[in-house]
């Protein structure tokens, strides 16, 4: 790394997503005074997981009580609708109905129903067969659980919001500038990028999809490994949309990471429906006909694929074949939603879930922070991530502050005793393996 004089700031934030984003947000926020610069690889923000998703607003029904998962979903839900508000961001509070076709998924239910209510969901209701009617006509489902608090928003439009924050308040967004390389030295760290290299006291990085490999990037050996999912959603057409009011859920099979297909509403009137979760063939391949061999040979050749393979081969298998099938994808959604016809479903958008895998084959559930010195690695930030963004931003700025020495902000003093717990259980959780 050498040659041209390098730019210098004070903190890099690596990532233009909505965490990233975010986090420059909190940090400038509490520190005006930082140089601070945000690199996108991509020449636009929100390219991935943040523009590639449905816009639910999660209420917290389905996390660990007590985990970072759950207490940053209920803080950072309430901080994002009032951001939305304060930057006239339409969201809608339109509210997520769990159903139990059959009795076997029953106990899943009150399962669910103890968690959402061990992590004080507001308004939370069981319903019955009446009920599940007057709030979705056209659902099937012999008892359900309603969370009127749920809600959907465009998370492009809160990046764009959150974009425009850092600049007014000094920051620096470079888009289409990748980082190729990390040299840590004393005193300073080295970014070599594709647009010259970039000099700074202090790096975050919010890699998402890539956060393992820019960890590595750094000289650090994270125990986990990033393993693509690619999730595929069918739209209503405009005729069958009046079938769905809001947000139809199924009852999440435990023996499953992923929440199975339901039916979103979202806020501007569209109805996606899935998705189904299957391995990716590549790290940012949206079409099923994607194919990054690089990253397709590290997922199989690794020891966390195949203790993931092992433990989940069924479900995987019947995911494949259904992501091929619009038959079948129709017969699942019919479950929940009889009287859906096959020819009103019109192929829809999809996503890549960055999931990050342990040694064992374990999926990592909750967040994780990583590195040392003047480098913090978010290496682990799954779904609620958007929802609970600005809480996240706002506990990244404060492990910032602590490692970086940056002194205390003036927001972040006010962070809440809720923050400050989460804060100390995401310091347990920084541990390298």
């Amino acid at each position: 790394m050498s040659g041209e004089p390098a730019e210098r700031a004070d903190l890099v934030v690596i990532g233009g997503g909505i965490v990233g984003l975010a986090t420059a947000y909190q940090l400038l926020r509490a520190h005006p005074e930082l140089r601070l610069v945000v690199l996108e690889k991509e020449d636009h923000l929100a390219a991935h997981q943040s523009g590639h998703n449905s816009g639910v607003i999660h209420a917290g029904i389905y996390y660990a009580p007590g985990s970072l998962k759950a207490r940053l979903c209920r803080a950072g839900k309430l901080e994002l609708e009032a951001f939305a508000e304060a930057h006239g961001i339409p969201f809608v509070r339109s509210g997520k109905l769990v159903v139990a076709v059959d009795e076997r998924e029953l106990a899943g239910l009150d399962r669910l129903r103890d968690r959402a209510t061990a992590n004080e969901v507001p308004g939370l209701e069981s319903v019955g067969p009446a009920r599940i009617s007057e709030i979705e006509p056209h659902a099937a489902g012999i008892r359900g659980l309603w969370s009127p608090t749920t809600g959907v928003i465009d998370y492009v439009q809160v990046c764009a919001a959150l974009a425009g924050e850092i600049r007014d308040a000094g920051g620096t967004i470079e888009t289409g500038r990748a980082v190729t390389a990390i040299d840590v030295r004393a005193g300073e760290i080295r970014l070599a990028t594709t647009r010259g290299e970039l000099v700074a006291r202090d790096v975050v990085a919010c890699a998402g999809l890539q956060s393992d490999r820019v960890a590595r990037m750094s000289g650090e050996r994270p125990r986990e490994q990033i393993v693509p999912f690619r999730g595929d959603y069918w739209l209503l057409a405009p005729d069958a949309r009046p079938l769905v009011r809001g947000l139809l859920y199924p009852v999440p099979d435990p023996g499953f990471p992923f929440l199975g297909v339901h039916f979103t509403r979202r806020v501007d009137g569209e109805v996606w429906a899935g998705p189904n979760a299957v391995l990716a063939f590549a790290r940012e391949g949206y079409r099923r006909r994607d194919l990054s061999p690089r990253d397709l040979a590290a997922a199989i050749a690794s020891r966390r694929f195949a203790g993931l393979a092992v433990r989940y081969w069924r479900m995987g298998m019947a995911e494949m074949i259904r992501d091929f099938s619009k038959r079948l994808f129709h017969r699942s959604l019919r479950r929940y939603l009889p009287e859906l016809r096959r020819d009103q479903l019109v192929p829809g958008p999809s996503g890549v879930r960055a999931q990050a895998v342990d040694p064992d084959g374990t999926l990592v559930d909750d967040f994780r922070l990583g590195g040392s010195g003047h480098l913090l690695h978010v290496r682990n930030a799954p779904s609620p991530a958007a929802t609970s963004s600005l809480a996240i931003g706002r506990l990244l700025a404060a492990e910032a502050e602590q490692r970086f020495e940056l002194g205390q902000g003036r927001d972040l003093e006010r962070a809440g005793s809720e923050l400050a717990s989460a804060r100390g259980s995401a310091q347990n959780q920084a541990t390298d393996a």
